[in-house]
Protein backbone atom coordinates (compact mmCIF):
# COMPACT_ATOMS: atom_id res chain seq x y z
CA UNK A 1 0.00 0.00 0.00
CA UNK A 2 2.64 2.64 0.91
CA UNK A 3 4.58 1.98 -2.27
CA UNK A 4 1.45 2.53 -4.36
CA UNK A 5 0.74 5.79 -2.58
CA UNK A 6 4.31 6.96 -3.04
CA UNK A 7 3.93 6.36 -6.76
CA UNK A 8 0.67 8.28 -6.82
CA UNK A 9 2.20 11.19 -4.95
CA UNK A 10 5.16 11.40 -7.34
CA UNK A 11 2.87 11.38 -10.36
CA UNK A 12 0.49 13.87 -8.75
CA UNK A 13 3.32 16.31 -8.12
CA UNK A 14 4.06 16.30 -11.86
CA UNK A 15 0.43 16.95 -12.81
CA UNK A 16 -0.26 19.71 -10.30
CA UNK A 17 -1.65 20.13 -6.81
CA UNK A 18 -5.37 19.94 -7.68
CA UNK A 19 -5.08 16.72 -9.63
CA UNK A 20 -2.72 15.27 -7.03
CA UNK A 21 -5.21 15.98 -4.28
CA UNK A 22 -8.06 14.33 -6.19
CA UNK A 23 -6.05 11.25 -7.16
CA UNK A 24 -4.50 10.81 -3.76
CA UNK A 25 -7.74 11.40 -1.92
CA UNK A 26 -9.57 8.87 -4.08
CA UNK A 27 -6.85 6.26 -3.63
CA UNK A 28 -6.68 6.76 0.11
CA UNK A 29 -10.46 6.83 0.56
CA UNK A 30 -10.87 3.65 -1.45
CA UNK A 31 -8.13 1.90 0.49
CA UNK A 32 -9.58 2.97 3.82
CA UNK A 33 -13.10 1.82 2.96
CA UNK A 34 -11.94 -1.57 1.68
CA UNK A 35 -9.61 -2.22 4.60
CA UNK A 36 -12.04 -1.18 7.31
CA UNK A 37 -15.07 -2.85 5.77
CA UNK A 38 -13.15 -6.12 5.97
CA UNK A 39 -12.06 -5.22 9.53
CA UNK A 40 -15.67 -4.49 10.51
CA UNK A 41 -16.88 -7.79 9.10
CA UNK A 42 -14.22 -9.80 10.92
CA UNK A 43 -14.59 -7.78 14.17
CA UNK A 44 -11.39 -9.18 15.73
CA UNK A 45 -11.78 -7.33 19.05
CA UNK A 46 -15.50 -7.85 19.55
CA UNK A 47 -16.40 -4.16 19.59
CA UNK A 48 -19.27 -4.31 17.11
CA UNK A 49 -21.78 -4.73 19.92
CA UNK A 50 -20.95 -1.31 21.37
CA UNK A 51 -22.87 1.77 20.15
CA UNK A 52 -21.35 4.67 18.28
CA UNK A 53 -21.34 6.39 14.88
CA UNK A 54 -21.32 3.99 11.92
CA UNK A 55 -18.31 5.69 10.33
CA UNK A 56 -16.38 5.45 13.61
CA UNK A 57 -16.80 1.68 13.52
CA UNK A 58 -15.67 1.58 9.91
CA UNK A 59 -12.67 3.92 9.90
CA UNK A 60 -10.24 5.93 12.06
CA UNK A 61 -10.95 8.80 9.67
CA UNK A 62 -14.12 9.68 11.61
CA UNK A 63 -12.13 10.35 14.79
CA UNK A 64 -9.49 12.24 12.83
CA UNK A 65 -12.18 14.44 11.32
CA UNK A 66 -13.55 15.31 14.77
CA UNK A 67 -10.04 16.22 15.90
CA UNK A 68 -9.49 18.31 12.76
CA UNK A 69 -12.61 20.35 13.63
CA UNK A 70 -11.23 21.06 17.10
CA UNK A 71 -14.13 19.66 19.11
CA UNK A 72 -13.48 15.94 19.50
CA UNK A 73 -13.99 16.06 23.28
CA UNK A 74 -17.43 17.66 22.83
CA UNK A 75 -18.54 15.17 20.19
CA UNK A 76 -17.53 12.20 22.33
CA UNK A 77 -19.22 13.73 25.37
CA UNK A 78 -22.50 14.04 23.46
CA UNK A 79 -22.19 10.44 22.31
CA UNK A 80 -21.83 9.30 25.92
CA UNK A 81 -24.88 11.34 26.85
CA UNK A 82 -26.76 9.58 24.06
CA UNK A 83 -25.45 6.01 24.41
CA UNK A 84 -24.22 5.72 27.98
CA UNK A 85 -21.00 4.35 29.46
CA UNK A 86 -19.52 2.66 26.37
CA UNK A 87 -19.02 4.33 22.99
CA UNK A 88 -17.05 2.98 20.06
CA UNK A 89 -15.08 5.91 18.62
CA UNK A 90 -12.81 4.02 16.18
CA UNK A 91 -12.63 0.48 14.78
CA UNK A 92 -10.42 -0.59 17.70
CA UNK A 93 -11.03 2.14 20.29
CA UNK A 94 -13.70 2.08 22.97
CA UNK A 95 -14.37 5.12 25.15
CA UNK A 96 -15.52 4.26 28.70
CA UNK A 97 -17.12 7.00 30.81
CA UNK A 98 -16.85 5.37 34.24
CA UNK A 99 -14.59 6.43 37.14
CA UNK A 100 -13.95 2.78 37.97
CA UNK A 101 -12.35 2.31 34.55
CA UNK A 102 -9.53 4.77 35.37
CA UNK A 103 -7.46 2.20 37.25
CA UNK A 104 -8.21 -0.52 34.70
CA UNK A 105 -7.02 1.61 31.79
CA UNK A 106 -4.27 3.75 33.36
CA UNK A 107 -3.36 2.16 36.69
CA UNK A 108 -0.02 0.92 37.95
CA UNK A 109 0.90 -2.70 37.35
CA UNK A 110 -1.65 -3.51 34.65
CA UNK A 111 0.84 -3.34 31.78
CA UNK A 112 -1.23 -1.14 29.46
CA UNK A 113 0.76 0.70 26.77
CA UNK A 114 0.41 3.95 24.90
CA UNK A 115 -1.19 3.47 21.47
CA UNK A 116 0.25 4.60 18.10
CA UNK A 117 -1.60 7.88 18.74
CA UNK A 118 1.57 9.07 20.51
CA UNK A 119 3.82 8.44 17.52
CA UNK A 120 2.30 11.53 15.93
CA UNK A 121 3.93 13.64 18.67
CA UNK A 122 7.49 12.56 17.90
CA UNK A 123 9.53 15.56 16.74
CA UNK A 124 12.62 15.62 14.53
CA UNK A 125 14.96 15.36 17.52
CA UNK A 126 14.32 12.29 19.67
CA UNK A 127 11.49 10.67 21.61
CA UNK A 128 10.82 12.33 24.95
CA UNK A 129 9.14 11.06 28.10
CA UNK A 130 5.66 11.94 26.81
CA UNK A 131 5.76 10.16 23.45
CA UNK A 132 7.96 7.18 24.35
CA UNK A 133 5.83 4.06 23.94
CA UNK A 134 8.41 1.42 24.81
CA UNK A 135 7.89 0.53 28.48
CA UNK A 136 11.56 -0.09 29.24
CA UNK A 137 12.62 3.19 27.66
CA UNK A 138 9.84 5.05 29.45
CA UNK A 139 10.89 3.55 32.79
CA UNK A 140 14.48 4.61 32.15
CA UNK A 141 13.49 8.15 31.22
CA UNK A 142 11.05 8.53 34.10
CA UNK A 143 13.70 7.44 36.62
CA UNK A 144 15.94 10.22 35.35
CA UNK A 145 13.22 12.85 35.15
CA UNK A 146 10.87 12.08 38.05
CA UNK A 147 13.26 13.04 40.86
CA UNK A 148 13.60 16.47 39.22
CA UNK A 149 9.92 17.10 39.97
CA UNK A 150 9.92 15.74 43.51
CA UNK A 151 8.61 18.29 46.01
CA UNK A 152 12.04 19.08 47.44
CA UNK A 153 13.49 19.68 43.98
CA UNK A 154 10.55 21.78 42.85
CA UNK A 155 11.01 24.07 45.85
CA UNK A 156 14.40 25.04 44.41
CA UNK A 157 12.65 26.34 41.28
CA UNK A 158 10.52 28.87 43.16
CA UNK A 159 13.03 31.76 43.12
CA UNK A 160 13.01 31.67 39.30
CA UNK A 161 9.19 31.59 39.29
CA UNK A 162 9.02 34.46 41.78
CA UNK A 163 11.35 36.62 39.70
CA UNK A 164 9.26 36.17 36.55
CA UNK A 165 5.99 36.84 38.38
CA UNK A 166 7.46 40.08 39.76
CA UNK A 167 8.12 41.24 36.21
CA UNK A 168 4.56 40.28 35.30
CA UNK A 169 3.14 42.32 38.20
CA UNK A 170 5.10 45.41 37.18
CA UNK A 171 3.44 45.28 33.77
CA UNK A 172 -0.05 44.84 35.23
CA UNK A 173 0.53 47.62 37.77
CA UNK A 174 1.32 49.93 34.85
CA UNK A 175 -1.98 48.97 33.23
CA UNK A 176 -3.75 50.10 36.39
CA UNK A 177 -1.65 53.28 36.67
CA UNK A 178 -2.41 54.22 33.05
CA UNK A 179 -6.14 53.86 33.57
CA UNK A 180 -8.13 56.68 32.01
CA UNK A 181 -11.08 55.80 34.20
CA UNK A 182 -11.62 57.67 37.43
CA UNK A 183 -12.55 54.43 39.15
CA UNK A 184 -9.08 52.97 38.48
CA UNK A 185 -10.03 50.08 36.19
CA UNK A 186 -7.62 49.33 33.36
CA UNK A 187 -8.53 49.26 29.69
CA UNK A 188 -9.91 45.95 28.44
CA UNK A 189 -7.24 43.46 27.35
CA UNK A 190 -6.99 39.77 26.49
CA UNK A 191 -5.80 38.11 29.68
CA UNK A 192 -5.03 34.85 27.86
CA UNK A 193 -2.14 36.50 26.04
CA UNK A 194 -0.60 37.56 29.33
CA UNK A 195 -1.02 34.15 30.94
CA UNK A 196 0.78 32.75 27.89
CA UNK A 197 3.63 35.23 28.34
CA UNK A 198 3.91 34.33 32.02
CA UNK A 199 3.90 30.56 31.53
CA UNK A 200 6.30 30.62 28.58
CA UNK A 201 8.77 32.92 30.33
CA UNK A 202 8.77 30.72 33.43
CA UNK A 203 9.29 27.46 31.55
CA UNK A 204 11.88 29.17 29.34
CA UNK A 205 13.78 30.17 32.47
CA UNK A 206 13.48 26.74 34.08
CA UNK A 207 14.05 24.57 31.01
CA UNK A 208 16.61 26.65 29.12
CA UNK A 209 18.24 29.04 31.58
CA UNK A 210 16.51 32.34 30.77
CA UNK A 211 13.00 33.63 29.96
CA UNK A 212 11.82 34.09 26.39
CA UNK A 213 11.27 37.78 27.15
CA UNK A 214 7.57 37.74 26.27
CA UNK A 215 6.51 39.66 29.38
CA UNK A 216 9.09 42.41 28.85
CA UNK A 217 8.26 42.77 25.16
CA UNK A 218 4.53 42.16 25.66
CA UNK A 219 4.59 39.93 22.61
CA UNK A 220 4.59 36.27 21.53
CA UNK A 221 8.17 35.91 20.29
CA UNK A 222 10.93 33.29 20.39
CA UNK A 223 14.10 32.49 18.48
CA UNK A 224 13.88 29.38 16.29
CA UNK A 225 16.81 27.48 14.81
CA UNK A 226 15.79 26.10 11.44
CA UNK A 227 17.10 22.80 10.08
CA UNK A 228 19.48 24.69 7.80
CA UNK A 229 21.05 26.38 10.82
CA UNK A 230 19.49 29.82 10.34
CA UNK A 231 17.88 31.48 13.36
CA UNK A 232 14.65 33.45 13.00
CA UNK A 233 12.13 35.05 15.36
CA UNK A 234 8.68 33.46 15.36
CA UNK A 235 5.53 33.36 17.57
CA UNK A 236 6.09 30.45 19.99
CA UNK A 237 2.55 30.31 21.41
CA UNK A 238 1.05 30.13 17.95
CA UNK A 239 3.57 27.48 16.92
CA UNK A 240 2.77 25.37 19.98
CA UNK A 241 -0.97 25.63 19.36
CA UNK A 242 -0.61 24.63 15.71
CA UNK A 243 1.67 21.77 16.63
CA UNK A 244 -0.86 20.44 19.17
CA UNK A 245 -3.75 20.61 16.72
CA UNK A 246 -1.73 18.89 14.00
CA UNK A 247 -0.28 16.09 16.14
CA UNK A 248 -3.55 15.34 17.92
CA UNK A 249 -5.33 15.02 14.57
CA UNK A 250 -2.58 12.94 12.98
CA UNK A 251 -2.61 10.67 16.02
CA UNK A 252 -6.25 9.74 15.35
CA UNK A 253 -5.42 8.57 11.83
CA UNK A 254 -3.85 5.29 10.79
CA UNK A 255 -0.03 5.57 10.85
CA UNK A 256 0.46 4.74 7.18
CA UNK A 257 -1.79 7.58 6.01
CA UNK A 258 -0.20 10.34 8.11
CA UNK A 259 2.71 11.28 5.80
CA UNK A 260 0.33 11.93 2.90
CA UNK A 261 -2.15 14.23 4.66
CA UNK A 262 -0.10 17.33 3.82
CA UNK A 263 -0.81 16.69 0.13
CA UNK A 264 -4.57 16.53 0.75
CA UNK A 265 -5.05 19.43 3.14
CA UNK A 266 -2.61 22.39 3.42
CA UNK A 267 -3.59 22.65 7.09
CA UNK A 268 -1.45 19.58 7.75
CA UNK A 269 1.51 21.12 5.93
CA UNK A 270 1.25 24.16 8.20
CA UNK A 271 1.11 21.91 11.24
CA UNK A 272 4.18 19.96 10.18
CA UNK A 273 6.08 23.23 9.80
CA UNK A 274 5.08 24.15 13.36
CA UNK A 275 6.32 20.77 14.63
CA UNK A 276 9.72 21.49 13.10
CA UNK A 277 9.74 25.09 14.33
CA UNK A 278 8.94 24.02 17.89
CA UNK A 279 11.86 21.60 17.79
CA UNK A 280 13.93 24.51 16.50
CA UNK A 281 13.10 26.53 19.61
CA UNK A 282 14.43 23.72 21.80
CA UNK A 283 17.56 23.30 19.68
CA UNK A 284 18.35 27.01 19.76
CA UNK A 285 17.86 27.36 23.51
CA UNK A 286 19.73 24.17 24.48
CA UNK A 287 22.66 25.01 22.18
CA UNK A 288 22.86 28.50 23.67
CA UNK A 289 22.73 27.15 27.23
CA UNK A 290 25.40 24.51 26.61
CA UNK A 291 27.63 27.11 24.99
CA UNK A 292 27.22 29.69 27.75
CA UNK A 293 27.04 27.25 30.67
CA UNK A 294 24.53 27.33 33.49
CA UNK A 295 26.79 28.39 36.34
CA UNK A 296 25.29 27.38 39.67
CA UNK A 297 21.68 27.47 38.47
CA UNK A 298 19.40 24.79 39.92
CA UNK A 299 16.85 24.53 37.13
CA UNK A 300 15.30 21.83 34.98
CA UNK A 301 18.07 21.74 32.40
CA UNK A 302 20.85 21.50 34.98
CA UNK A 303 18.96 18.65 36.64
CA UNK A 304 18.51 16.89 33.31
CA UNK A 305 22.21 17.28 32.57
CA UNK A 306 23.09 15.78 35.94
CA UNK A 307 20.64 12.89 35.58
CA UNK A 308 21.93 9.34 35.15
CA UNK A 309 20.21 6.09 34.21
CA UNK A 310 20.66 2.77 36.03
CA UNK A 311 23.96 2.26 34.21
CA UNK A 312 25.27 5.65 35.27
CA UNK A 313 24.94 7.07 31.76
CA UNK A 314 23.82 10.68 31.16
CA UNK A 315 21.45 11.76 28.42
CA UNK A 316 22.89 12.42 24.98
CA UNK A 317 22.58 15.93 23.58
CA UNK A 318 19.66 14.89 21.35
CA UNK A 319 17.90 13.20 24.24
CA UNK A 320 18.56 16.21 26.47
CA UNK A 321 17.07 18.49 23.83
CA UNK A 322 14.03 16.21 23.45
CA UNK A 323 13.36 16.24 27.19
CA UNK A 324 13.79 20.03 27.33
CA UNK A 325 11.30 20.26 24.47
CA UNK A 326 8.94 17.97 26.39
CA UNK A 327 9.12 20.29 29.39
CA UNK A 328 8.54 23.33 27.18
CA UNK A 329 5.39 21.74 25.77
CA UNK A 330 4.14 20.32 29.07
CA UNK A 331 4.89 23.39 31.16
CA UNK A 332 3.72 26.23 28.95
CA UNK A 333 0.19 26.22 27.51
CA UNK A 334 -1.02 23.72 30.13
CA UNK A 335 -0.22 26.29 32.82
CA UNK A 336 -1.43 29.30 30.84
CA UNK A 337 -4.71 27.62 29.86
CA UNK A 338 -5.34 26.55 33.44
CA UNK A 339 -4.47 29.98 34.86
CA UNK A 340 -6.85 31.65 32.42
CA UNK A 341 -9.68 29.23 33.26
CA UNK A 342 -9.19 29.49 37.03
CA UNK A 343 -9.23 33.29 36.94
CA UNK A 344 -12.33 33.24 34.70
CA UNK A 345 -14.36 30.96 36.95
CA UNK A 346 -13.46 32.77 40.16
CA UNK A 347 -14.14 36.19 38.59
CA UNK A 348 -17.46 34.96 37.24
CA UNK A 349 -18.64 34.17 40.78
CA UNK A 350 -18.26 37.20 43.10
CA UNK A 351 -19.35 35.18 46.13
CA UNK A 352 -16.48 32.75 45.51
CA UNK A 353 -13.98 35.57 45.07
CA UNK A 354 -15.16 37.16 48.32
CA UNK A 355 -14.59 33.95 50.29
CA UNK A 356 -11.19 33.45 48.66
CA UNK A 357 -10.04 36.98 49.53
CA UNK A 358 -11.19 36.51 53.13
CA UNK A 359 -9.11 33.33 53.41
CA UNK A 360 -6.06 34.99 51.88
CA UNK A 361 -6.45 38.10 54.04
CA UNK A 362 -6.58 36.03 57.22
CA UNK A 363 -3.49 34.06 56.28
CA UNK A 364 -1.45 37.04 55.02
CA UNK A 365 -2.21 39.57 57.77
CA UNK A 366 0.83 41.70 58.54
CA UNK A 367 2.82 40.50 55.53
CA UNK A 368 5.15 43.07 53.96
CA UNK A 369 4.08 43.23 50.31
CA UNK A 370 6.39 46.14 49.57
CA UNK A 371 9.39 43.90 50.12
CA UNK A 372 8.01 41.06 47.99
CA UNK A 373 4.68 41.41 46.15
CA UNK A 374 4.71 37.74 45.08
CA UNK A 375 3.21 35.38 47.65
CA UNK A 376 5.45 32.44 48.63
CA UNK A 377 4.15 28.94 48.01
CA UNK A 378 4.80 27.98 51.64
CA UNK A 379 2.48 30.78 52.76
CA UNK A 380 -0.58 29.50 50.93
CA UNK A 381 0.02 25.89 49.89
CA UNK A 382 -2.40 24.50 52.49
CA UNK A 383 -5.29 26.95 52.11
CA UNK A 384 -8.38 24.74 51.62
CA UNK A 385 -10.61 27.21 49.79
CA UNK A 386 -7.84 28.30 47.41
CA UNK A 387 -7.19 24.64 46.61
CA UNK A 388 -10.93 24.07 46.13
CA UNK A 389 -11.20 27.03 43.73
CA UNK A 390 -8.32 25.68 41.65
CA UNK A 391 -9.58 22.08 41.62
CA UNK A 392 -13.09 23.11 40.63
CA UNK A 393 -11.80 25.17 37.72
CA UNK A 394 -9.56 22.29 36.60
CA UNK A 395 -12.59 20.01 36.72
CA UNK A 396 -14.56 22.27 34.39
CA UNK A 397 -11.55 23.08 32.25
CA UNK A 398 -9.13 20.14 32.42
CA UNK A 399 -6.08 20.85 30.28
CA UNK A 400 -6.60 17.54 28.48
CA UNK A 401 -10.25 16.82 27.77
CA UNK A 402 -9.74 13.72 25.67
CA UNK A 403 -9.52 10.09 26.66
CA UNK A 404 -5.88 9.07 26.36
CA UNK A 405 -5.75 5.74 24.45
CA UNK A 406 -4.14 2.65 26.01
CA UNK A 407 -3.54 -0.79 24.51
CA UNK A 408 -4.63 -3.71 26.67
CA UNK A 409 -1.74 -6.25 26.97
CA UNK A 410 -3.92 -9.23 27.88
CA UNK A 411 -7.54 -10.20 28.33
CA UNK A 412 -9.06 -7.42 30.39
CA UNK A 413 -12.37 -7.70 32.23
CA UNK A 414 -14.22 -4.59 33.37
CA UNK A 415 -17.65 -4.96 34.98
CA UNK A 416 -18.41 -8.08 33.01
CA UNK A 417 -17.14 -6.69 29.68
CA UNK A 418 -14.20 -8.60 28.15
CA UNK A 419 -11.54 -7.01 25.96
CA UNK A 420 -8.92 -9.16 24.21
CA UNK A 421 -5.22 -8.25 23.95
CA UNK A 422 -4.67 -5.37 21.54
CA UNK A 423 -7.93 -3.62 22.39
CA UNK A 424 -7.59 0.15 22.78
CA UNK A 425 -9.51 1.69 25.67
CA UNK A 426 -9.76 5.30 26.86
CA UNK A 427 -11.53 7.24 29.60
CA UNK A 428 -12.61 10.77 28.51
CA UNK A 429 -11.72 13.23 31.28
CA UNK A 430 -14.15 15.90 30.03
CA UNK A 431 -17.07 13.49 30.35
CA UNK A 432 -15.77 12.02 33.60
CA UNK A 433 -15.70 15.52 35.10
CA UNK A 434 -19.35 16.01 34.13
CA UNK A 435 -21.02 12.81 35.27
CA UNK A 436 -24.17 13.66 37.20
CA UNK A 437 -23.83 10.39 39.12
CA UNK A 438 -20.59 11.73 40.60
CA UNK A 439 -20.94 15.51 40.77
CA UNK A 440 -24.69 16.05 41.08
CA UNK A 441 -24.60 19.50 39.46
CA UNK A 442 -21.63 19.06 37.10
CA UNK A 443 -22.09 22.28 35.11
CA UNK A 444 -22.02 24.45 38.24
CA UNK A 445 -18.79 26.01 39.49
CA UNK A 446 -18.99 25.18 43.20
CA UNK A 447 -15.66 24.98 45.07
CA UNK A 448 -17.47 23.97 48.24
CA UNK A 449 -17.91 20.45 46.85
CA UNK A 450 -14.17 19.90 47.49
CA UNK A 451 -14.62 20.74 51.18
CA UNK A 452 -17.48 18.27 51.75
CA UNK A 453 -17.13 14.97 53.59
CA UNK A 454 -17.25 12.98 50.31
CA UNK A 455 -14.46 14.96 48.61
CA UNK A 456 -12.16 11.91 48.62
CA UNK A 457 -14.74 10.05 46.54
CA UNK A 458 -14.71 12.87 43.98
CA UNK A 459 -10.98 12.43 43.43
CA UNK A 460 -11.64 9.04 41.79
CA UNK A 461 -13.32 10.88 38.91
CA UNK A 462 -10.85 13.78 38.77
CA UNK A 463 -8.10 13.53 36.13
CA UNK A 464 -6.45 16.94 35.61
CA UNK A 465 -3.01 15.31 35.53
CA UNK A 466 -4.03 11.87 34.23
CA UNK A 467 -3.31 8.81 36.38
CA UNK A 468 -0.87 5.96 36.85
CA UNK A 469 2.72 5.48 35.63
CA UNK A 470 2.15 7.70 32.60
CA UNK A 471 0.58 10.58 34.54
CA UNK A 472 1.98 14.12 34.44
CA UNK A 473 5.46 14.02 35.96
CA UNK A 474 5.39 17.79 36.49
CA UNK A 475 2.31 17.85 38.69
CA UNK A 476 4.14 19.30 41.73
CA UNK A 477 5.58 22.14 39.64
CA UNK A 478 2.21 22.90 38.04
CA UNK A 479 0.47 22.94 41.43
CA UNK A 480 3.08 25.34 42.80
CA UNK A 481 2.74 27.69 39.85
CA UNK A 482 -1.06 27.78 39.89
CA UNK A 483 -1.20 28.30 43.65
CA UNK A 484 1.34 31.15 43.57
CA UNK A 485 -0.28 32.77 40.52
CA UNK A 486 -3.85 32.74 41.82
CA UNK A 487 -3.01 33.78 45.38
CA UNK A 488 -0.80 36.65 44.20
CA UNK A 489 -3.04 37.94 41.42
CA UNK A 490 -6.34 37.82 43.29
CA UNK A 491 -4.85 39.35 46.42
CA UNK A 492 -3.33 42.20 44.40
CA UNK A 493 -6.04 42.85 41.77
CA UNK A 494 -9.76 42.95 41.29
CA UNK A 495 -11.00 41.46 38.01
CA UNK A 496 -13.89 42.28 35.70
CA UNK A 497 -15.02 40.12 32.79
CA UNK A 498 -15.94 42.03 29.65
CA UNK A 499 -18.81 39.59 29.06
CA UNK A 500 -19.90 38.14 32.43
CA UNK A 501 -22.80 36.38 30.72
CA UNK A 502 -20.43 33.85 29.14
CA UNK A 503 -21.26 30.36 30.36
CA UNK A 504 -17.66 29.34 29.74
CA UNK A 505 -14.64 30.54 27.81
CA UNK A 506 -14.67 29.94 24.04
CA UNK A 507 -12.36 27.00 23.43
CA UNK A 508 -10.76 24.84 20.75
CA UNK A 509 -9.10 21.47 21.14
CA UNK A 510 -5.70 20.42 19.90
CA UNK A 511 -4.03 18.01 22.26
CA UNK A 512 -5.29 20.36 24.95
CA UNK A 513 -8.62 22.08 25.35
CA UNK A 514 -7.48 25.68 25.25
CA UNK A 515 -9.29 29.01 25.66
CA UNK A 516 -9.29 31.24 22.58
CA UNK A 517 -9.50 34.54 24.46
CA UNK A 518 -10.45 36.05 27.81
CA UNK A 519 -11.13 39.79 27.87
CA UNK A 520 -10.69 41.34 31.29
CA UNK A 521 -10.09 44.61 33.13
CA UNK A 522 -8.09 44.87 36.37
CA UNK A 523 -7.81 47.26 39.31
CA UNK A 524 -5.47 47.35 42.30
CA UNK A 525 -7.21 45.90 45.33
CA UNK A 526 -7.34 47.91 48.55
CA UNK A 527 -7.01 45.65 51.58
Amino acid sequence: MPSLLETLVAEAQKQGYLISSLVLTSAIFGSIVAYHLLYWLIDPFGLRKYPGPFWAALSDTWLGYQARKGNKYETIHKLHQKYGTYVRIAPNNLSIADPDAVNTVYGHGNGTAKSPFYDAFVATIHRGLFNTRDRAQHTRKRKIVSHIFAKNSVNEFEPYIQQTVRGFIKKWDKKCDKSSNKDGWSEWFDGLNWYNYLAFDIIGDLAFGSPFGMIEREADVALVERLDGTVVELPAVQILNERGEYSATQGCLMPWIRPYMKYIDPWFARGLKSVNDLSGIARQRVNARLKEGGGDRKDLLSRLQAGRDENGQPMSKDELTAEALTQLIAGSDTTSNSSCAIQFWISKHPEVEKKLIAELKERLQGRDFDQNPVIDYEEVKDLPYLDACINEALRLHATSAMGLPRIMPEYTVFKGQQFPPGSVLSVPSYTLHRLESVWGDPEVYRPERWLADNSKDLEKAFLPFSYGPRSCVGRNLASMELTVFMATLFYRYQFRLKDPSLKELPTAEGFLRKPLESWISIKRRNL
